[in-house]
């Protein structure tokens, strides 16, 4: 399935579930809204309803007296909202209306009412009335109503739930309407979001395709500033040092096709020279006179062959040793994460625990990979003296510098051992030469030299059956270097 569409299908089923939780969470609260709003409604008309009606005599003992004419007249206003009344006097009998059929309230009710509590009821269901009539479902509410704290009289006001419910529906209607047009017009709008990121993951796929047909002049036009626009601008940056190095590596085989062409003229006149004094010696065409003299020049040819080997070596250790280190600032604990998840399995081979004591970010400013070798190469060293024991990795910030420390609890090192450990081809415990892991003699003194062409410090702290633990010092970036890098940052 293609991208665009599974960003479709992902938009969808988000925007989908989204409207039918506010669809539902809406519904509950309109009908929750209508409800609450019809029960306000009836307690207002029987405010109404009472401040016409009731009236107190304070001429024979505050006596409550109800006006039967002014409760049928407000009646007969509210029926055409199918509001209907109930008034009950303080001893729970009905005043109006007096036609026997009339609701009774339940002792349960009555009992909230004489706290002075109102009542609001939902019948769902329909009642049978005395007169063998059915009372429709109807939403009520029951209000006491005090005089010198004293209950008077409670009226119950109803309405019909059917009207009430068809006024939800009505509601729920028109919501329904404005989510499905919200949903509509929210695909178009993923689509067309859709649409813009697949073209421009086309763009990044093109790009790719063409660096690896070996064109890495192509750049793409940056734009956005989310994540696709961070990568685009990574590519960029990968294509442009992929060009440098593609340049570097043109530059390089000149230079090897140069120096072996060289080396091949050179080579060829002493070789020519030898080969024929060897011939004469051996045919016996060089006089006995001539033979010393020969063999001198045979000598000198060889040394001159010599130099040109030692050359050849000097220069395959200049070009490698001169290296251009391309230093920058990172988070040395990812890093180290990043080691010790390659190295458990060896750790666990030998029962080694690789322990980390570094913050969440240790800023260094080094060459990456090179300072990935350096690490990895002493942990693994580290992993290959020790058994049954721990390595840990120690990260903290010094003055204008990074420290870190990498230590063991192995086999440790004698003093002698700790002065020759970063020598060329030097082994510490020569048992090991064909060690699982290889040693060659060259690791430590290879971390020695790209420490040191770091501007940096290493160092071996070691007791013999103890452990080690090396400590190497990166210094932060110097005045000299920010201002070298200032033209490139405003390129």
């Amino acid at each position: 399935m293609k991208m665009i569409y599974q960003q479709l299908m992902a938009f969808f089923l988000v925007i989908a579930i989204t409207i039918v939780l506010l669809g539902l969470s809406f519904g509950r609260m309109s009908k929750t809204f209508v409800y609450d709003n019809t029960w306000s409604s009836l307690e207002k008309y029987s405010d109404s309803l009472i401040q016409h009606s009731l009236k107190v005599d304070s001429k024979h003992n505050d006596r409550v007296t109800f006006n039967l004419d002014k409760i049928r007249m407000t009646q007969s206003i509210l029926e055409n909202q199918s509001v209907h009344f109930t008034v009950f006097s303080a001893k729970n009998r009905v005043v109006y209306p007096a036609d026997g059929v009339s609701p009774q309230i339940t002792k349960n009710d009555w009992r909230h009412l004489q706290k002075d509590q109102i009542v609001r009821k939902v019948n769902n269901k329909n009642a049978k009335l005395k007169n063998g009539k059915t009372r429709p479902a109807m939403i009520e509410v029951l209000k006491p109503y005090y005089y010198k704290k004293k209950l008077v009289a409670a009226v119950t006001a109803g309405a019909f739930i059917s009207d009430v419910n068809s006024n939800v529906a009505r509601i729920n209607r028109n919501l329904v309407k404005g989510l499905l047009v919200a949903l509509i017009i929210s695909m178009v709008a993923s689509f067309f979001i859709a649409r813009r990121l697949n073209r421009r993951i086309a763009m990044l796929r093109s790009g790719a395709n063409q660096v690896s047909n070996g064109n890495y002049k192509v750049r793409l036009k940056p734009g956005g500033k989310d994540e696709i626009g961070e990568l685009i601008n990574d590519f960029n940056r990968m294509t442009a040092s992929l060009e440098r190095a593609n340049l570097e590596i043109q530059r390089q085989e000149e230079r090897r096709q140069e120096f072996l062409a060289d080396a091949a003229h050179e080579m060829r006149t002493p070789l020519t020279t030898i080969s024929g004094i060897l011939e004469g010696i051996k045919y016996d065409v060089i006089p006995q006179e001539s033979r010393t003299k020969s063999i001198e020049l045979m000598s000198e040819e060889t040394q001159r062959l010599i130099r040109l080997v030692n050359e050849n070596l000097d220069f395959e250790k200049i070009r490698s040793n001169s290296i251009q280190l391309d230093k920058r600032h990172f988070n040395a604990t990812k890093v180290f994460r990043n080691i010790i998840d390659q190295l458990s399995n060896k750790a666990q081979e030998s029962n080694d625990k690789l322990v980390l004591n570094a913050a969440d970010d240790l800023p260094i400013y080094a060459d990456y990979d090179r300072f990935v070798q350096i690490v990895f190469n002493i942990i693994t060293n580290a992993i290959q003296f020790t058994n049954k024991g721990t390595v840990t990795i120690t990260g903290e910030r010094g003055y204008n510098e990074t420290i870190i420390k990498i230590a063991d609890t192995g086999i440790g090192m004698t003093v002698d051992q700790q002065k020759n450990i970063f020598e060329r081809y030097y082994k510490a415990d020569a048992s090991r030469r064909s060690g699982k892991y290889g040693e060659s003699g060259l690791g430590l003194a290879i971390v020695h030299q790209l420490v040191k062409s770091h501007g940096g410090k290493i160092s071996v702290a070691s007791k013999k059956g103890k452990g080690s633990t090396f400590t190497i010092i990166f210094p932060d970036q110097t005045a000299a270097e920010k201002t070298k890098d200032a033209p490139d940052r405003n390129n």
